[in-house]
C-alpha cells in the first residue's frame, strides 16, 4: 500500500454473521480474545458458544448485534498489529459502530453493550412475523423508489451497490412491491433472513430507545473521520454522533453513496474486516479502480 492513497476499513452489517466467526483470532490473538471474553462477561452472554458454536440465537437480532460488533471489533484490534492504521471508516448499519469504535469515538465495551440493546429494541419493535425485508437485483435506486412510491408501509431500507437496492416494510406490503418491481424490471426479489423491518420508519421507537441509551454512553473526539449511512458523509465532528445513530435505525442506509463519497475523496484501498465477503462484492460493483482486501479468517490476515 502507497503511502499517498488513502485506505478506509470498513465493516459489514447484520446478515453476515455465521457459526464459527472469530474462532481463528480467539484462538491466535490474546487481544482478540480478551474482547470476546470482556463481552461475554460485560453482557452475562457466553459468546464463545454465541459465535463458534451451531446455535439458532446467532440469526436473532438481539443476540446477532453483539455477536457480530464483538467479532469485527476483535478481529480489527487484532489487525492493528500488522496494518497501517486506516484514513477512515465506515460500516454498513450495524458496523457503523464498529467504524465508530475504530475511529476512536467509542470504547469498544460501550459499542458492545449499545448494539445489544439496540438489537433488543429492533426486534421488539414489531411483533415477530409482521414486517420483511426483500433484495431487489437489477434495478437502479431511483427506479425502485418511483415503482413503490405509491405503496405504504413499504420503504428503500439499503442502497448497496447499482443494481442491489433492499426494501422494506410490513410483510404484506413488501410482498405487494415484490410483485409491482418484477413487473418494472428487477432480474429478482430475494427475501432476507431478518427478524424485523429494519430502516423503516417502523423502527421510529426503536430510535427513540436507542437515543436514551446513548445519552450515557460517553463519546470521545475521533482520531479519524467515519462515513455515516444516513447522510453517506465524512463525520469528523463526534457531536453529531448521537443523532445519527438515532436517525440510522430508521432511515436509508445510502452504502453506495458512502462508497462513492470515499473514492472521491481519494480512498484507494478498502479493508474490509469481518465475516463473509458482502462488502467486496459491492465495492466490485461501485468501482473497478480501487483495491479491495477481504479479511474474514486469520489466515486472510496472514496473507496481507
Amino acid at each position: 500500500m502507497g503511502n499517498t492513497e488513502k485506505t478506509a476499513w470498513i465493516f459489514p452489517g447484520q446478515g453476515a454473521q455465521k457459526c464459527g466467526m472469530g474462532k481463528d483470532f480467539y484462538e491466535k490473538s490474546e487481544i482478540a480474545k480478551e474482547i470476546f471474553d470482556e463481552a461475554s462477561e460485560a453482557l452475562g452472554i457466553n459468546m464463545k458458544e454465541l459465535c463458534f458454536e451451531e446455535n439458532e440465537r446467532l440469526d436473532q437480532t438481539e443476540f446477532t448485534q453483539a455477536a457480530l460488533v464483538t467479532t469485527c471489533l476483535a478481529m480489527a484490534e487484532a489487525l492493528k498489529e500488522k496494518l497501517p492504521a486506516p484514513d477512515v471508516t465506515a460500516g454498513l448499519s450495524l458496523g457503523e459502530y464498529c467504524a465508530l469504535a475504530e475511529a476512536g469515538g467509542m470504547k469498544t465495551e460501550d459499542a458492545i453493550m449499545t448494539v445489544r440493546k439496540r438489537g433488543i429494541f429492533m426486534q421488539n419493535a414489531v411483533p415477530g412475523g409482521k414486517g420483511a425485508m426483500s433484495a431487489v437485483l437489477g434495478l437502479s435506486g431511483q427506479v425502485v423508489e418511483a415503482a413503490i412510491a405509491g405503496l405504504e408501509d413499504v420503504y428503500v431500507a439499503n442502497f448497496n451497490c447499482p443494481g442491489q437496492i433492499v426494501i422494506t416494510g410490513y410483510c404484506q406490503a413488501v410482498e405487494k412491491a415484490t410483485e409491482i418491481l418484477l413487473k418494472a424490471g428487477a432480474k429478482r426479489v430475494l427475501p432476507l433472513k431478518v427478524s424485523g423491518p429494519f430502516h423503516s420508519p417502523m423502527m421510529k421507537e426503536a430510535g427513540m430507545q436507542l437515543a436514551q441509551v446513548l445519552e450515557n454512553v460517553e463519546l470521545k473526539p475521533l482520531h479519524i473521520p467515519y462515513v455515516a449511512n444516513t447522510t453517506a458523509e465524512y463525520v469528523k465532528d463526534i457531536h453529531e454522533t448521537k443523532r445519527l445513530l438515532e436517525e440510522q435505525v430508521a432511515s436509508p442506509v445510502r452504502w453506495q453513496q458512502s462508497m462513492e463519497r470515499m473514492i472521491a475523496d481519494g480512498v484507494a484501498t478498502f479493508v474490509e474486516i469481518g465475516p463473509g465477503k458482502t462488502l467486496a462484492g459491492f465495492l466490485r460493483k461501485i468501482s473497478r479502480d480501487v483495491k479491495v482486501i477481504n479479511i474474514a479468517s486469520w489466515e486472510d490476515g496472514l496473507n496481507l
